[in-house]
């Protein structure tokens, strides 16, 4: 029978700026129409150190890398998640019985694409499990995306459980919207059950903009959105590329450095210098901006609309943010002039007891817990699996 747990969840996402460990109580449903609880304790972030962030970015963005580099990599992120959730544990005098570990993702296919003559979709994620589960002495549950991919489901996203869990609502339709290196949305329709959910990758989170940041100011991401603010969105880029495939697509769909890394980064400032005369940096960087702002509104009204909108009418609909993109005063004010006219009310997941940073940490530690008790964590609405699976691989300690 399944019991409460203290559990650390560890993330470190896309945009690649570090690892959050959040240790939480998981505990079981009180009866069969409720859902686990989640009762964070506390979270603590770790910045990679500035060589193993170049490698991952390299390594996530390369044509070609050797294995022998590969595996080197995944056994250093190891020992580096085991010192996150070491740290974790000590500022908030906690042990956790049980760790769930996304791992960083290198390379992430949710489309099917044929390879040696067989479609199929594809994930990995890296960071040695072993490594943890010596160290910490505890079960770790890893690589949990698969399992879903391997039922016929693009695994992600994976956070809707977890907003499902912790958010849903009576009376109030709420979107929760990451704002990671990718963006990711949850749709809970108020009353809805868990298939009731819609949730789907928006397209570039931080992405986008950390890496124009890079390229262009030497820095790894635009603090407070501090230079989007002193520059114009350049006219017609951002109409362009939202009438392209990734995001034109039904939901469900995910995506990655695959479609928005370098390659795309590229041809997006070749975009802004092209469509205008005297095209400053700052101006490429608002336009960054305004492609994460806009392809979330318009992920709102082309796909979340219609599938809340019978219940949208009768009940308040909320838009609920959190992740690193939060920060960005110029991206939020964005969100906010995009989504109020159309009646919804644009939020913090801060107000709700969350950090914006920590919530996929909690998803995994949610995650985690279900795998260790043998019951499923995708949400098949969401993912587009064929069935509700276990997810992950345990790592005994």
């Amino acid at each position: 029978m399944a019991k409460s747990m203290v559990v650390a969840g560890v993330m470190s996402g896309t945009s690649v700026d570090g690892v959050d460990v959040a240790i939480c109580r998981v505990s079981p449903a009180i009866d069969a129409s409720s859902t686990p609880r989640v009762k964070l304790f506390g979270h603590v972030g770790s910045a990679y150190p500035k060589a193993v962030r170049a490698a991952v970015l390299q390594a996530m963005d390369a044509n070609a890398i050797s294995v022998a580099e590969l595996s080197r990599l995944n056994w250093r992120l190891g020992e580096i998640y085991a010192d996150a959730i070491e740290k974790a544990q000590s500022q908030l005098g906690l042990k956790a019985a049980l760790v769930g570990c996304h791992g960083q993702t290198v390379y992430h296919q949710g489309a099917v694409e044929k390879y040696l003559g067989k479609p199929l979709r594809t994930t990995w994620q890296i960071g040695e499990a072993a490594v943890i589960a010596e160290r910490l002495r505890v079960p770790v549950v890893s690589d949990l995306r698969p399992a879903d991919i391997a039922a016929g489901g693009q695994g992600a996203p994976l956070v809707p459980m977890l907003d499902y869990c912790m958010f849903r609502s009576a009376k109030v339709t709420r979107v929760l919207q990451n704002l990671g290196g990718i963006g990711n949305l949850t749709a809970i329709p108020a009353e809805g059950g868990v298939d009731g959910i819609m949730a789907f990758d928006t397209g570039p989170g931080n992405m986008v903009i950390d890496a124009c940041m890079r390229r262009l100011y030497e820095r790894e991401f635009d603090r407070g959105g501090a230079v989007a603010r002193t520059g114009q969105v350049v006219p017609g880029v951002v109409e362009q590329l939202l009438a392209t495939e990734y995001f034109t697509s039904l939901p469900p769909k995910s995506c990655g450095r695959e479609q928005f890394g370098e390659r795309f980064v590229s041809q997006f400032i070749a975009m802004c210098r092209n469509a205008a005369r005297d095209v400053r940096d700052e101006d490429v960087i608002a336009t960054a901006t305004a492609l994460t702002s806009a392809s979330i509104v318009d992920a709102y009204r082309r796909f979340v609309w219609r599938h809340v909108g019978q219940a949208a009418p009768l009940s308040r609909v909320e838009f609920v943010a959190a992740g690193g993109g939060t920060k960005n005063g110029t991206l939020m004010g964005m969100l906010r002039d995009g989504l109020e006219p159309l009646g919804v009310k644009l939020r913090l997941m801060d107000e709700f007891g969350v950090p914006a940073q920590a919530k996929e940490a909690i998803a995994f530690a949610l995650l985690a817990w279900l795998s260790w008790n043998g019951l499923p964590g995708n949400v098949p609405a969401a993912t587009g699996a064929q069935r509700a699976v276990v997810l992950g691989k345990v790592s005994y300690g």
